[in-house]
């Protein structure tokens, strides 16, 4: 995008990072946010969402200038409800400067053009700009969030996404020195939001060439996870499974040799309670503090820090890994004791790998009776099912996209691992069996690569 001269005031189009132009204004920041060093930037809200955020000059584009560009080159829902509430707050500004006050102009002299008047977040204004029915807009939201801490009734700990900016914002990065381990679809996501919310972090991947990018973007490179864990106060690790949990922990050169008394480690990787357990004891008998923090969502969702995260056991490092929680996710609860993040983690993605065999299912059914699959979509998300979560597989499904967003092997290794659960608590899943043995057909079919909606194709095989 072009430079251009703003000033406060003007409504602009926001481009930031890999997010689609957007509708905002250009305001005054809080009192306490300083500008970015060595960045020529303006202080933008953006319409439709609750999100600002600095953004570089040569990223704004003039709105009226270039409306139908955008309006052509965007779509969805969520857009034109941004642009509807530009428009509105034009006709509102408009209504003012023409009768300020409410008050004529009895000699029927021009009022003077006033600049248009800067929303703040307490303007009975701005509420306008939203319609309080709707839920968050996942595209912009990850621009800028600040969490606070709620108690809730359950004993539980939430801590909850409210309107603010990050670093680029609001949030404050923690001062200590953050390690990370994996950088798969879900790590590599959360470690470029860290960075960008201006936290110090070290990174390590079994594939070394994955860190290449972090490196460029501001990240340290350990050359192994002892050396991660010894040199940084908190060390993050998300893997594929509990075997590569252990062996990063428990293997040559792995976590527990670097782990000194006061090191915290916080596992994030989906694995069994029992696996947690393990990792803890062997942590914390090294004077280490443990936490895990298994996260739940997508790598969409993980690129946009949108995550929500899940975490037990050591409730000081949970307190201490604040800002990184905030820069990675929306929301985040603290369940209690080890091995509780890891019993609800698998629960969830027991009921969302279900819910997504008997999407694939009903869409394969309507299709063998004859019926339209787009139909039973669109009918689908006008029900009580709507969801962007079920749009975009079936849109995916539809479309023979089966670029993984979550990976159908991890789905059905949850799946085996929650019924596993049930077993020794006694409890019946035949929901879940049945859905397994769905994945895991699909899985002969060689899709365990494949995005969870390649279950599809075990249906059509």
């Amino acid at each position: 995008m072009a430079t251009v001269h703003l000033r406060i005031g003007d409504l602009v189009w926001g481009k930031l990072g890999r997010y689609p132009p957007w509708p905002g204004k250009v305001v005054s920041p809080p009192k306490d946010l300083k500008k970015p060093r060595g960045k020529k930037c303006h202080f933008v809200k953006f319409f439709g969402t609750e999100d600002h955020a600095w953004i570089k000059v040569e990223q704004l584009k003039p709105y009226h200038a270039h409306k139908e560009e955008m309006i052509k080159i965007n779509k969805g829902k969520r857009f034109q409800q941004a642009v509807d509430a530009v428009e509105d707050f034009l006709k509102k500004a408009k209504g003012k400067e023409q009768n300020p006050e409410g008050k004529g102009d009895s000699k029927g002299k021009k009022t003077p053009n006033k600049p248009l008047k800067i929303l703040e977040e307490d303007d009975e204004d701005l509420s306008a700009l939203k319609d309080p029915s709707e839920k968050p807009a996942s595209s912009m939201e990850p621009i800028s969030k600040r969490l606070k801490i709620i108690e809730e009734d359950t004993g539980s700990t939430s801590i909850q996404a409210a309107d603010s900016t990050a670093i680029n914002g609001s949030i404050t990065p923690t001062d200590k020195r953050i390690g990370f381990l994996g950088l798969g679809l879900m790590g590599s996501g959360i470690v470029s939001n860290l960075l960008k919310m201006g936290h110090v972090v070290t990174v390590w991947n079994r594939t070394a060439e994955k860190c290449d990018l972090f490196i460029q973007e501001g990240a340290r490179l350990g050359r192994t996870p002892a050396e991660v864990a010894s040199t940084c106060d908190i060390t993050f690790s998300c893997v594929s499974d509990p075997k590569a949990a252990r062996d990063l922990v428990l293997g040559p050169s792995g976590v527990l040799q670097g782990i000194r008394p006061g090191k915290c480690y916080v596992e994030m990787s989906t694995v069994d309670p029992e696996t947690i357990t393990e990792l803890s004891q062997v942590i914390t008998l090294r004077g280490g503090r443990f936490l895990e923090a298994p996260v739940a969502g997508s790598q969409q969702l993980s690129n946009d820090g949108m995550l929500v995260i899940v975490a037990a056991g050591d409730r000081t490092v949970y307190e201490d890994c604040s800002s990184c929680f905030q820069a990675m996710g929306k929301t985040s609860f603290f369940l209690g004791e080890a091995g509780n993040a890891a019993r609800m983690m698998l629960i969830l993605n027991m009921v969302q790998g279900s819910f997504m065999a008997t999407i694939a299912e009903g869409l394969t059914l309507a299709q063998a009776t004859g019926q339209s699959q787009q139909t039973f979509l669109d009918i689908l998300c006008q029900g009580q099912m709507a969801s962007t979560f079920v749009d975009q597989k079936c849109q995916n499904i539809l479309q023979g996209n089966f670029k993984p967003d979550y990976y159908l092997k991890h789905i059905q290794k949850d799946l085996r691992l929650a019924i596993s659960m049930g077993d020794m608590a006694n409890h019946p899943t035949p929901m879940a069996a049945a859905a397994n043995e769905v994945y895991k057909r699909a899985k002969a079919l060689d899709q365990s690569d494949n995005d969870i909606s390649a279950v599809y194709r075990a249906y059509i095989h």
